[in-house]
């Protein structure tokens, strides 16, 4: 009886031990949330973006629900933003930018153009984003490489 013992203690032990090491493995696996937006999600809004931007030049009427559609794209944007900011972002804030610039929202404008300047400024959209900011004589205020640098530490 205590050589069964003596063989069963350890074989159970070693089996926990397995199992303690693989069920928290899985369970991990099963939490963690992809990376990134869905290319669907970017489509979407891309595509949503798009056709308020093609009434404001074809000089369509904007409808009080497209005006919504507009902030709650923005809203949506500015929550992924702040949860994982990606560099598939800047065209989507310049454009938003655009149409408020267009609709005579400066503030606005200005919101989406100071995001990209802050948050994306190695993209195409940086160097765009100064420029209309300085044609609409805003004071850009760029983060320093200093400031990063202090702080990292």
């Amino acid at each position: 009886m205590k050589q069964l013992l003596s063989l069963f203690i350890p074989l159970f032990l070693i089996i926990a031990l397995v199992i303690n090491q693989v069920l928290p493995a899985d369970a991990a696996k099963k939490t963690v949330k992809k990376k990134g937006v869905s290319q669907e999600v970017l489509t979407e809004y891309t595509e949503n973006i798009d056709a308020l931007t093609k009434k404001i030049y074809e000089r369509e009427l904007y409808t009080p629900e497209d005006a919504k559609n507009l902030i709650e794209l923005k809203l949506k944007l500015d929550e992924l933003m702040d949860t994982l900011p990606e560099a598939s972002f800047a065209p989507l804030y310049f454009k938003i930018g655009n149409i408020f610039r267009l609709r005579g929202d400066k503030e606005d404008a200005v919101i989406c153009y100071q995001t990209i300047l802050e948050n994306f400024y190695d993209t195409a959209y940086g160097p765009k984003s100064r420029d209309i900011l300085t044609d609409m004589g805003v004071e850009i205020k760029l983060p320093s490489k200093e400031e990063d640098e202090g702080e990292e530490i």
